[in-house]
């Protein structure tokens, strides 16, 4: 039985470090430096879930009431974020993003096509094997997804 990892929330990046990064991304993109967008970041790295970016807004506005935090400026940090690789994301067709910090350790992800649930998983073997296949074929990885697309032990129950 291979050796599946799905409790894990291990960060690569502390948050003081990644606040750093997240202000100079700012400056070098002559954008200001907001309490919002802090607020975006910090919501982000303290999840341990796939947000959407209305998800994301509701949790802020939840956690902040008396915080003005527009739904365009979180959509306008998020693609800022993706862009810089702070942030990746699943995309679910028609039910748009879901986004994750970066700063976590490396995962692969399965999705159900019912409830839209993630499951994060790491497999030793398959990540030595896709290390082994790419230098097979003389490919320098520099950086892997995998999602794998199903129906969950939940929604299997309920058909």
């Amino acid at each position: 039985m291979p050796d599946i990892t799905t409790d894990f929330n291990a960060r690569t990046v502390e948050y003081k470090q990644l606040l750093s990064d997240f202000k100079s991304l700012l400056k070098k993109n002559n954008l200001k430096f907001t309490i919002q967008r802090e607020v975006i970041l910090e919501t982000l790295y303290n999840s341990d879930e796939h947000l959407t970016p209305e998800s994301l807004h509701h949790l802020i506005q939840e956690k902040y009431p008396d915080l003005k935090t527009g739904i365009a400026t979180v959509y306008r940090t998020l693609a800022l974020l993706e862009d810089s690789s702070m942030v990746t994301s699943l995309s679910f067709g028609a039910q748009g993003k879901k986004y994750e910090l970066g700063a976590k350790n490396h995962h692969d992800h399965m999705i159900c096509t019912e409830c839209g649930n993630i499951t994060e998983f790491v497999d030793e073997q398959i990540e030595e094997r896709q290390h082994k296949i790419a230098d097979e074929l003389g490919f320098k990885m520099s950086d892997h997804s995998m999602q794998i697309y199903g129906v969950c032990k939940k929604c299997q129950t309920k058909q």
